[in-house]
């Protein structure tokens, strides 16, 4: 027993001086040529990714990053200022001269994907940071937008509400930022992508179907189109998706869980914002208590799979649901019970999860991630 205690107090001891090598390091290692630069660079990136915002974690919880430290923000502003001037540039230049719009759209739009992608080469791939990855994906994808739909879409068609020029531009913006997710797995791109989906969805519905009166008949299935069932779909489908990602990696030690992270901030609204309009449409007492069952069942699937971030998603439009559909009577009460119920899963989240995890064997376990009871961990 002794031997094991001492063992393990070693090892404590090692896990805790093992990141003594910094920055300084690298950098004299470099100058001995016992490294190259990219191979210091990709050193200092794993050891990065291994402490990161997962180092002072409590089990169970989970992780989250936005980014590493000021000097990304003060990058993410760079590349906003960077994009705002030549975004004048080309609408300056744009306005300057007339030409059409299809010569024009393609010059200025490879050259900004060229300028995105060369920038994402050195802080994604090589400097490894987070919040610039995140703006480099959504300039990448409004710069794609931009000019595919420049190129593809008839402005007097729109105008007379006919769509069938918008899915086109749409469609291929979504694969090329699929092609951009693939290079640099920027876990953001993912929801992006999933969003995209939804767009073009969306309009191959309006082309065949005919435009949605209103805003609402996009989640109420009683409406009339399709309009309500596609987001349904699409919503369990990006649900899927996002559980594949999380079960390939139950600790959450990867890019693949914060790929299926952004992927449930989509799935939970489209799924919640869906079903709950429709029944609250119905309006009928049987409707309010499906409503609640239904809200309890997203509350444990959340549990089960482990993820606050589907919970909150949910409870964010469940929120909206009640400020815009209900009273000031129901919106008050509705608003306490959430707050409520918020407060009693923070705080207990750990204890109910490894109860309902019990209670569940049909589960798989080993592809979910593990429990971290607070009475098993004490």
């Amino acid at each position: 027993m002794a031997q094991w205690e001492r063992k393990f107090c070693d090892q404590t001891h090692y896990s805790k001086h093992r990141t003594m090598i910094d920055q300084d390091d690298l950098r004299a290692g470099v100058s001995a040529g016992i490294l190259t630069e990219a191979q210091a660079s990709s050193l200092a990136a794993l050891s990065g990714s291994r402490r990161g915002t997962r180092e002072n974690l409590k089990p169970g919880d989970e992780p989250f990053e936005l980014f590493k430290g000021f000097n990304e923000i003060f990058i993410v502003v760079g590349l906003l200022i960077f994009a705002g001037g030549w975004a004048s540039i080309v609408g300056l230049t744009a306005a300057s001269e007339i030409t059409n719009p299809r010569v024009v759209a393609p010059q200025y739009g490879l050259t900004g994907a060229a300028v995105i992608w060369a920038l994402s080469e050195y802080f994604i791939r090589r400097r490894r940071m987070v919040a610039p990855a995140i703006t480099l994906s959504i300039l990448f994808a409004l710069n794609a937008a931009i000019w595919l739909t420049a190129y593809f879409a008839e402005p007097f068609m729109v105008a007379r509400e006919d769509y069938s020029s918008l899915p086109w531009p749409f469609a291929i913006g979504t694969l090329a930022l699929f092609v951009y997710w693939f290079r640099f797995r920027v876990p953001f791109a993912m929801a992006m992508i999933a969003v995209g989906l939804f767009i073009v969805a969306i309009l191959l519905a309006a082309t065949s179907q005919g435009t949605p009166e209103s805003p609402t008949d996009l989640f109420l299935l009683s409406a009339a189109g399709p309009f309500a069932w596609i987001t349904l779909a699409l919503g369990i489908g990006v649900f899927v998706v996002a559980m594949v990602f999380d079960m390939s990696d139950p600790h959450r030690v990867t890019r693949r869980s914060s790929n299926g992270f952004w992927l449930h901030i989509v799935a939970a609204p489209a799924l919640v914002n869906t079903v709950a309009l429709s029944l609250l449409d119905t309006d009928t007492a049987a409707a309010n208590g499906l409503l609640i069952i239904f809200l309890a069942l997203i509350a444990v699937v959340a549990m089960v799979i482990d993820r606050r971030s589907f919970l909150i998603a949910a409870v964010g439009y469940i929120m909206v649901l009640s400020a815009t559909v209900l009273d000031g009577e129901g919106t008050a009460v509705s608003v306490l019970i959430l707050g409520a119920v918020l407060l009693a899963l923070g705080a207990f989240w750990d204890r109910i999860r490894a109860a309902l995890l019990s209670i569940l064997p049909f589960l798989p376990k080993d592809r979910l991630p593990p429990s971290y009871s607070q009475e098993g961990s004490s």
